[in-house]
């Protein structure tokens, strides 16, 4: 999601656990890279128990694409 913070544009990625609706993690950055989803996703994994039926879904960006996200 795009946002614009005092004149600048920012890319914000937020995980959010669909049952509950809570924001799981979340990070601000002026560029759209895998650093930052990874940041978000890891932010996420750190306040959530991982078990092994979980279901992550994207918007498919090209983030979420790279070899290095889906590891």
């Amino acid at each position: 999601m795009y946002l614009k913070i005092n004149g600048q544009w920012q890319y914000l990625a937020v995980i959010i656990d669909l049952h509950s609706r809570k924001v799981l993690g979340w990070e601000l950055s002026d560029t759209r890279t895998v650093e930052l989803t990874l940041s978000a996703l890891n932010k996420a994994v750190r306040r959530r128990n991982i078990e092994s039926d979980l279901i992550f879904h994207s918007d498919r960006g090209s983030e979420y694409d790279t070899y290095v996200y889906q590891n």
